[in-house]
């Protein structure tokens, strides 16, 4: 049985897509099984993928040859990109922490011109997402799943001032307050 093919139009859209997207590896790991016949071995791949505009994907992928883990692990992360609200396009909101199992991260702004203050896994996502200016700290487990799904739980929790605004029925200003109302439409 053939399999269907894809619509030009779907093709144009994952062309679209695929341009100018930031692939980090964060790590691969080789799992070895015993069996009767010796030692079976596989390959699992951890991929974050990101527009470097706010959107971004976390991926993982499992196969017996590394170039096949890595491939569906960005298969995944390509599915499971999400928008994450930043201010000024180049830091968070606000202060957030995340926790996933026993990985536990801190994820603060930072002024303009501080650069990406963090470990190495969660330094990819950043990258990948876009941010310039944070400062983060990874405390309990130093497991990559656990360190970059903890910063993926932080991330989730991130609020843009417009959409509490909406939430709560009120104006941004009442919101941040006069000084920083202010501020924020000078900028824009």
């Amino acid at each position: 049985m053939a399999k269907p093919e894809k619509s030009k139009k779907s093709e144009d859209k994952d062309d679209r897509e695929g341009h100018d997207l930031i692939e980090k590896l964060i790590h691969i790991n080789r799992v070895t099984k015993v069996v009767k016949g010796g030692k079976s071995f596989k390959m699992a791949a951890l991929v974050v993928i990101g527009d470097g505009k706010g959107r971004v994907g976390l991926g993982a992928g499992k196969a017996r040859e590394v170039p096949e883990a890595i491939a569906k692990a960005t298969a995944a992360a390509r599915r499971n990109m999400q928008r994450i609200p930043m201010r000024e396009g180049r830091t968070l909101h606000h202060d957030v922490r995340g926790r996933y199992g026993a990985g536990k991260v801190v994820l603060r702004t930072a002024p303009a011109g501080t650069g990406i203050i963090a470990g190495g896994p969660m330094r990819a996502v950043f990258e990948a997402l876009g941010i310039h200016d944070v400062v983060a700290k990874s405390v309990g487990s130093s497991n990559p799943h656990n360190m970059i799904k903890a910063t993926f739980a932080a991330l989730n929790l991130v609020a843009s001032p417009r959409s509490v605004a909406v939430r709560r029925g009120k104006k941004v200003n009442e919101i941040l307050g006069k000084k920083q109302a202010d501020e924020a439409a000078a900028k824009e």
